[in-house]
């Protein structure tokens, strides 16, 4: 990449983003040689850094932002403007709103002071509401701390389309060299490609500095051991970035802003994919966040999903993606659908070899928002397979679902709707755990096999709480009620096996048994998921002996990270239900790159 593409800048700018980071965050040019490392510095101290915005990006004045470090000098935040679309369901017609982002990068403790445009504040709230960020407001203004990194959004008196929505993210750790042969980097300023599309080889990274704006798509089309990573925004670019017949790749920190038309992040018939701290808001047409189709081994988290249409999606075939898709996992991520599901799995697949979307975790997930008219497009989680898709094997765990504007809280629908040539097989084993809702805007939810051969089986709601109320079947209601409503849902004849528990009542009868590969292969240095998974709704898991580089959630059973040194190890993976642990061993070959 040559600086005629961007605005003249020297490849060896600086970037002005650097310092220590949460551990959760990958490094920046993992290979040796390849990376800075900044100077050290305690994980605990406060630091911060504001990044510059080109002149030539849209500013927002409806808020002034600045922040500082505990007894330091307040810093202005550039305020950006992005654009939402929400449906009028009277003729159909998008209509566009302008709103509010601002980022800024810290460690330690950082305050924040926002300021109103409009003047008095009447009332004012910081979402997800989970956090319990304790604000104070004077005036105008709101003031807040925070000591580890979020993604939020400041609302004023109720608005929820004028808002602020702010990301403090997390201190890059090391940063590429500049003049690094396998780092296509972009510093600060403009950058247009004159053919929009910036293409990754295998083995390079595409850095986006802080204060850089790529006004293209990236793409990595048949290439392995690749990345994009920075605190830059991608903005204006038909569809923002494309994973497809790749393998172990790397998507960390980018800002995506109005992609023109499309998704801003599609993932194709790859492996190894990992997608952290992307933060994306939509608009244009066909405006998804994440898609995922026939691919494996993906791992998305820290996500902020602002959309205009399905905020995450998982599908089998679709377009030249044919296959299977399993072993994906969501978590400690922020759903806000505009438009459309927060969630939606299962609409696509290939009838005439059907396919199967099995082993899906969500975990750890907010829901802001939705909003959608058309009752056939509803559901905060929406598992629709049709095309013969199967989905099966579905964890949907510790989720707080905030009061949302139209739609229904869950659609479990076995279906054929106008993009399918056939049914789906059916939604087989599906655990949906601590998921919470609060408020009075859903519609009834729905539960719905397709006929007797193609059901929905062995479907558990555990710690079910609605407004407060947990709903399992024992609970006290009038006796010719169904338990279904008391949240409201309706559940037809074919669906089977469906229970209401509460966190008291043990979900599983039978110890587990650990039902994922026996063996893994990974890549030095290179990001790495494996999914351990367990029949009989374990609710914990484990694993003895990682390599140098890799981590178990405990919750989710996702063993992630990016390995350091090549050999074989091997790995006692376990599952743990209330009746009992399963044990397996796990052997994880790591390649040399």
């Amino acid at each position: 990449m040559n600086d005629t593409q961007g605005t003249g800048l020297s490849r060896r700018t600086l970037i002005q983003a650097a310092g220590a980071t949460a551990a959760a965050y990958s490094l920046i040019g993992a290979t040796a040689g390849t990376a800075r490392a900044e100077e050290d510095r305690p994980e605990a101290a406060d630091r911060l850094v504001v990044h510059p915005v080109p002149g030539a990006m849209p500013i927002n004045t409806s808020f002034v932002v600045k922040a500082r470090t505990p007894g330091g000098q307040w810093k202005p935040v550039p305020v950006l403007r992005a654009t939402t679309k929400t449906i009028n369901e009277k003729t159909g017609g998008g209509i566009i709103r302008p709103t509010s982002v601002a980022s800024l990068d810290f460690t330690g403790t950082v305050e924040v002071q926002v300021t109103s445009a409009k003047g008095a504040i009447g009332s004012a709230r910081i979402r997800p509401l989970s956090y319990d960020i304790q604000h104070e407001v004077s005036g105008d203004t709101i003031t807040f701390s925070l000591t580890e990194p979020r993604n939020l959004s400041i609302e004023i008196d109720g608005d929820i389309y004028g808002n602020l929505q702010l990301h403090a993210n997390p201190i890059e750790k090391t940063r590429p060299e500049a003049d690094d042969p396998d780092v296509i980097y972009f510093g600060p300023g403009m950058h247009t490609p004159a053919d929009g599309v910036v293409k990754v080889p295998s083995g390079k990274t595409v850095y986006l500095a802080g204060g850089a704006v790529l006004k293209a798509r990236v793409e990595f089309v048949k290439v392995e051991n690749a990345r994009l990573l920075g605190r830059g925004i991608i903005t204006g670019s038909d569809a923002a970035t494309l994973v497809q017949f790749s393998k172990n790749i790397e998507i960390d920190g980018i800002l995506v802003l109005n992609p023109k038309t499309g998704y801003s992040c599609t993932i194709g018939q790859s492996k190894q994919v990992t997608v952290r701290n992307l933060h994306s808001y939509s608009s244009g047409q066909w405006g998804d966040g994440i898609d995922v189709f026939s691919s494996e081994d993906v791992l998305i988290e820290g996500v902020w999903m602002r959309n205009s249409d399905d905020c995450i999606a998982i599908y089998a075939h679709r377009w030249d993606y044919y296959g299977d898709c399993r072993n994906v996992t969501v978590r400690n991520s922020t759903l806000w659908a505009d438009v459309a599901h927060p969630v939606n799995m299962g609409t696509h697949g290939n009838p005439e070899k059907p396919e199967t979307i099995e082993n899906i975790v969500f975990s750890n997930i907010d829901v802001l928002q939705h909003r959608e008219p058309q009752v056939l497009y509803q559901g905060c989680f929406a598992l629709n397979p049709g095309d013969s898709n199967m989905i099966r094997g579905v964890r949907i765990q510790d989720v707080r679902v905030e009061d949302f504007t139209w739609g229904q809280l869950f659609n479990m629908r076995v279906m054929a709707n106008r993009y399918n040539a056939s049914p789906g097989r059916g939604i087989e084993d599906v655990y949906v755990r601590n998921l919470s809702y609060n408020g009075t805007h859903a519609n009834m939810a729905i539960l719905t096999g397709y006929d007797a051969d193609r059901p929905i089986k062995n479907l558990t709601f555990q710690n079910l709480a609605i407004n407060g109320t947990v709903v399992f079947d024992k609970m006290r209601k009038p006796g010719w009620y169904l338990t279904t409503d008391m949240v409201p849902a309706f559940a037809n004849e074919h669906v089977k096996n469906l229970r209401f528990l509460d966190s008291a009542t043990p979900a599983a009868t039978v110890a587990p048994e650990i039902t994922s590969a026996g063996e893994a292969t990974a890549t030095a240095r290179q990001v790495f998921n494996h999914l351990v998974t367990a029949s009989a709704l374990p609710t914990s898991y484990d694993a003895e002996g990682l390599p140098e580089g890799l981590e178990v959630d405990k919750q989710t059973g996702q063993i992630s990270g990016i390995p350091q040194v090549p050999g074989t190890y091997t790995v006692t993976v376990s599952a743990t239900n209330t009746v009992g642990t399963a044990t397996k061993s796990l052997s994880i070959i790591v390649q040399h790159p």
